[in-house]
């Protein structure tokens, strides 16, 4: 019954880790929602910022503000990677990682150099692997970001960038659009590109001046910009990790009934084998 005791330790292992991925589906799913609202809450005001500074904005204005400042070409730029410190999400680390690759790849083909910040566990550890050399690597921002994790991960480079050190500073987030979707993707935040005024938007009465106010209100939509990718990646992360582990729940139950069906089956023919040997001892000794 050799094979039987090891099918019999195959179900042990299997309902074992059917456990710990149902119970990570369960933990997934309620990260997703809470995850998933903080996405929510962060859209209105992005929107309404948008909205100001599109209102704001003027050429002869653009001039004064550095973080406005179009160069003619990127001599130097920084790639923000924002990944998870952890795995069993599928796919959704590998394409987030893929996408920086990609992004850095172009880069370099242009001649521009290429300082590469990254977030996360899985980030870091593969570009360590490729000997890519990072200038920040970070794995202290929590489920739950902050504005001020995005303003620690945003505000060096914003300030390169007003010196003119920099030309471009890129993000590559997920972008979550859904629970069954969160592409990855690259967005570029510096220069600020000026927002489209939405129909029927809001006029402003303005004080003290243009000026003063665009010279408070840029940084801030910038690190906006930054915080909500640092939300939409986490709500990505949790919902792509939650399809993981019910899947892996569902596989591990249909491999339970193929092994429980071959352990009977096989269990069935170790009876038959005995009574037919028994059967054919007795018709000997008669």
């Amino acid at each position: 019954m050799a094979k039987g005791r090891e099918l019999v330790g195959r179900m042990k292992t299997t309902e074992n880790t059917r456990k710990i991925t149902r119970t990570l589906e369960m933990v997934a799913t309620s990260k997703t929602k809470r995850a998933v609202d903080r996405v929510v809450a962060a859209r209105p005001y992005a929107t309404a910022l948008a909205d100001v500074i599109s209102r704001l904005y003027s050429p002869e204005l653009a001039a004064d503000f550095p973080l406005l400042r179009q160069p003619e070409a990127e001599k130097r730029a920084a790639v923000i990677l924002m990944t998870a410190n952890r795995g069993l999400a599928g796919a959704f680390n590998s394409n987030l990682i893929r996408e920086a690759s990609q992004l850095v790849a172009k880069l370099d083909a242009a001649g521009t150099q290429v300082d590469l910040h990254v977030m996360g566990r899985k980030g870091i550890g593969y570009f360590r692997y490729m000997g890519r050399s990072m200038a920040v690597q970070r794995t202290d921002i929590g489920d739950k970001p902050t504005a001020a994790d995005a303003a620690s991960l945003v505000d060096a480079p914003m300030q390169a960038f007003a010196a003119g050190d920099l030309d471009a500073v890129y993000i590559v987030h997920a972008n979550f659009r859904s629970v069954v979707s969160s592409p990855a993707t690259t967005v570029r935040v510096l220069p600020v590109a000026p927002p489209q005024a939405a129909a029927g938007a809001t006029d402003y009465l303005l004080y003290p001046s243009a000026v003063e106010i665009l010279d408070g209100l840029l940084p801030s939509y910038v690190r906006n910009a930054v915080y909500r990718a640092l939300v939409e990646t986490f709500a990505g992360f949790y919902s792509t990790q939650r399809t993981a582990m019910k899947n892996a729940t569902d596989n591990a139950g249909e491999m339970l009934t193929v092994l429980r069906r071959t352990y009977n089956r096989a269990r069935q023919a170790n009876i038959t084998q005995e009574i037919a040997e028994i059967v054919g001892g007795a018709a000997a000794l008669d």
